[in-house]
């Protein structure tokens, strides 16, 4: 591992992998500080607090590589001890179902992070794959407690509308967590420059995902073009607003993507990925070094590599988590 890698706080702004030993395991060998774990997508309240309670249980099993992230302050101290801090996040807001009294529960329990849709309506708003009517009265209610609780907004399969209204009704930055940038791919999933530009312009942030199928050479790309996007993204907005949310799916078989790209986990087909792998070099959790070295090789600065590999991430969390 690289001195420049190992010195750095490394953060994974979403990750949605099969989490048990193997992956946590991949994480420490990556060298990665903290990540944003999915623990939501299509589960309902209960469903949600089991994944919940599950994970803790994992985070106390595996004890000597992993810890619960609530503030930035977990986070150093996960560096410190050479452990990977576990963010809970939600990819729905979906869980958070009819009641803003669930938000702040969900807050109590460790949830860090919410994205507003998946991919299609929910109570909330409009996710990216159908018509988008914008956030509706309880989605800006559920944004106001949000901001008091202190939990980030992630639209990241949030659609065009209900994305700028977000933007438009947060008091705090909000993310893009895990996206790639239109103007090296047309996809669904992909931000348009004006997008990208309008979330940067609120003060919120942008993670650059490596999921394949929305990079421009699809399943033949590299980690150098992931770094393309990461670059791309940059040049448009600036060094200081974007970081890494690689979505990771690791240890999964083709029946999770079946139901992950299902409307509501069981209803209509929304998309096909087709074949799903991840870019050469950056395959595993474990080869995460490989970036922060493609990033020394294309000639980017220290102080850049260390602000999108993970300090961006750390001032955004600041900001909205309060500490």
């Amino acid at each position: 591992m690289s001195t420049l890698h190992d010195n750095s706080i490394i953060i994974d702004g979403l990750n949605i992998s099969k989490f048990e030993r193997s992956v946590f395991e991949d994480m420490r060998k990556g060298g990665v500080t903290a990540v944003n774990c999915t623990v939501s997508v299509w589960e309902d309240f209960q469903k949600t607090v089991d994944n919940i309670a599950q994970m803790k249980q994992q985070i106390r099993e595996y004890s000597e590589i992993l810890t619960l992230v609530r503030t930035t302050d977990d986070i150093l101290r996960a560096k410190k001890e050479n452990k990977t801090g576990i963010i809970f996040g939600f990819q729905n807001a979906y869980a958070f179902e009819d009641n803003l009294g669930y938000i702040e529960v969900f807050k109590e329990l460790g949830v860090n992070v919410v994205q507003l849709c998946y991919n299609t309506q929910n109570l909330v708003g409009t996710g990216c794959y159908e018509p988008d009517g914008g956030l509706s009265g309880y989605g800006r209610e559920v944004i106001q407690e949000m901001n008091r609780v202190g939990i980030l907004v992630d639209l990241s399969h949030v659609g065009g509308k209900t994305s700028s209204d977000a933007i438009a009704c947060s008091k705090k930055p909000v993310t893009y967590s895990h996206c790639c940038p239109s103007g090296l791919k047309e996809h669904p999933r992909n931000k348009t420059d004006e997008q990208l530009k309008e979330i940067a312009d609120a003060n919120g942030f942008v993670g650059v995902t490596m999921f394949a199928p929305f990079l421009k050479k699809g399943a033949d790309s590299t980690v150098e073009d992931y770094l393309e996007a990461i670059e791309y993204v940059v040049d448009l907005i600036g060094e200081d607003r974007v970081g890494i949310g690689t979505d990771f799916t690791q240890g999964y078989s083709t029946e999770f993507f079946d139901w992950i790209t299902h409307d509501k986990g069981r209803y209509r087909r929304l998309t096909n990925f087709g074949k799903v792998v991840n870019p050469e070099g950056i395959r595993t959790i474990g080869e995460f070094p490989n970036l922060t070295a493609a990033m020394q090789k294309a000639g980017w600065s220290e102080t850049r590599i260390k602000k999108v590999m993970g300090e961006n991430w750390m001032r955004v969390f600041g900001e909205v988590w309060g500490g």
